[in-house]
């Protein structure tokens, strides 16, 4: 079945019964996204030789256009699993990628810090998020705001100051049961009704120094271009939560 298909019975037998129901109960969409794993649209853009589609950007656009049509919800966690897992295509492990094919793994992003570009309350702008190593660990401390499945995601794509002080914004893997990681219970943060954004808490998350992603050398800038590439490339939801992110705003 070509993806086109796959997308077309979700649509047509989970995402569009669905819709309503999600944004006025303001649940996630669970059993849709669920929908989009069993189809292998969660999977779209993993390599082939791994089990996923094997396909790029542009599909992926095409899909999130279309979800979004029906259910913005939905469509916004698909927005942010696509990007996130843009990085992990690049620069995650063949064990994580096939999970990710097989719709095991759903991702999304936390990026931003409240307070960044006006944020919750008009609080000031925060030094920015920080990553202290010790050893073999590294502690994240910040307040990410409008992560969409905040929760609900089983990894997370995190921004910070880097460790090394190059001035470069450092991304990591950060999955959803690292210790100190806190989600409040109900959402709060910018974005469709069902879309669980919300704030994400780090105060620290303690993640081992292996997950940042791109390590070695001029790739760390890479991973940032790979993140901002699929942000303007796929489509928003008409949310605050689907802004376009600048590199100075991850800074």
């Amino acid at each position: 079945m070509s993806y086109r298909s796959a997308l077309s019975y979700v649509l047509s037998s989970t995402i569009e019964p669905s819709a309503e129901q999600t944004s006025a109960s303001e649940r996630f969409p669970r059993t849709s996204v669920a929908a989009l794993a069993e189809a292998g649209l969660l999977g779209l853009t993993v390599s082939a030789y791994l089990g996923g589609g094997g396909l790029g950007l542009v599909e992926a656009a095409e899909v999130v256009t279309e979800v979004s049509r029906v259910c913005p919800a939905t469509g916004a966690v698909l927005r942010s699993h696509y990007a996130a897992v843009a990085c992990i295509e690049a620069y995650g492990t063949p064990w994580l990628r096939r999970r990710v094919a097989d719709g095991h793994h759903l991702s999304t992003l936390a990026l931003v810090d409240v307070g960044d570009g006006g944020g919750p309350g008009g609080a000031a702008p925060p030094a920015g998020s920080t990553a202290t190593r010790t050893g073999d660990v590294v502690a994240l401390r910040a307040r990410k705001r409008d992560v969409v499945g905040a929760g609900e995601a089983d990894s997370y794509i995190w921004s910070s100051l880097p460790v090394d002080g190059s001035g470069r914004p450092a991304l990591w893997l950060v999955p959803a049961d690292a210790p100190g990681l806190f989600v409040p219970t109900r959402p709060n943060g910018a974005g469709p009704r069902g879309s669980g954004a919300s704030t994400v808490c780090a105060d620290p998350v303690l993640v081992p120094a292996s997950a940042r992603l791109g390590q070695e050398g001029g790739r760390r800038d890479h991973v940032l271009g790979t993140v901002l590439e699929w942000l303007a490339a796929l489509p928003a939801t008409g949310s605050a939560a689907a802004e376009p992110v600048s590199a100075e705003a991850l800074a």
